[in-house]
């Protein structure tokens, strides 16, 4: 069967993916196929991981983690394009500080507010730590008066970072149990089913095999989720948890 980076699929698609999987192992009778063992493995590492994942979305955290990001993005956001604007003035003097900002900002990448959660934090900490620390660069965002911009991406960044890592901890207290490790037991079973259905159909000595259906469906499905990884590394980088982030 055709084969997938299962570690490069968010967390929402991988459980999409694999109940997709099993949902169309299910409607080609799969008693019949000699597979009913590793199936009922793997929907019982399913059922656990959603389990898991409904926890993690129904955490205020997660809500709480939403606001913050978005006033974070409010401020960069805002940062940027006041900056922009200076660096079309008709006074020279404002145009180069502008500039000199603008090309700072430009060392860590194009549309830092879409970024995913773990990269934005640590992309704020270094320009912010840039702006504070570097001379030339602070006094020119003395120039234009932004302190309290950056001082309020300042503090929305770093109570992001509070409550994200709070938000972890809390998994963690939780349950023993995170995201991240269930996918890993998820992705033991679907191979182990995997294999099993290749291993039935390549033993099959008279054709047609049984198996060649089932195989062209979950191929099908396979190439959706592949053509979605494929798009994915053509776009910027966008907003969320890191792909298999717990």
């Amino acid at each position: 069967m055709n084969a997938i980076e299962l570690r490069l699929l968010r967390n929402a698609e991988y459980l999409q993916y694999v109940k997709d999987f099993t949902g169309i192992i299910n409607l080609n009778n799969p008693a019949s196929l000699g597979i009913d063992a590793k199936l009922s493995v793997f929907n019982t590492k399913i059922t656990e991981l959603e389990a898991l994942y409904k926890k993690a979305l129904a955490s205020d955290k997660t809500q709480e983690l939403l606001l913050l990001d978005e006033r974070r993005d409010n401020a960069i956001n805002g940062i940027y394009y006041f900056l922009l604007s200076q660096s079309y003035h008709y006074e020279a003097d404002k145009k180069q500080k502008a500039q000199l900002l603008l090309d700072n900002m430009a060392l860590y990448g194009s549309g830092i507010a879409r970024l995913n959660y773990q990269a934005e934090t640590s992309t704020l900490d270094n320009l912010i730590r840039d702006w504070e620390n570097k001379p030339e660069i602070a006094d020119a965002v003395a120039f234009f008066n932004l302190s309290a911009w950056v001082n309020e991406m300042k503090t929305a960044n770093d109570l992001f970072n509070f409550t994200y890592l709070s938000r972890t901890q809390e998994y963690g207290d939780a349950n023993p149990d995170t995201i991240k490790s269930k996918r890993d037991e998820t992705n033991v079973a679907y191979y182990a089913l995997r294999d099993r259905i290749d291993a039935l159909h390549l033993l099959v000595e008279t054709p047609p095999s049984p198996y060649t259906t089932v195989i062209n469906q979950l191929n099908a499905l396979t190439d959706q989720y592949n053509a979605l990884l494929v798009n994915r590394k053509e776009m910027p980088s966008e907003k969320g948890e890191n792909p298999a982030a717990s």
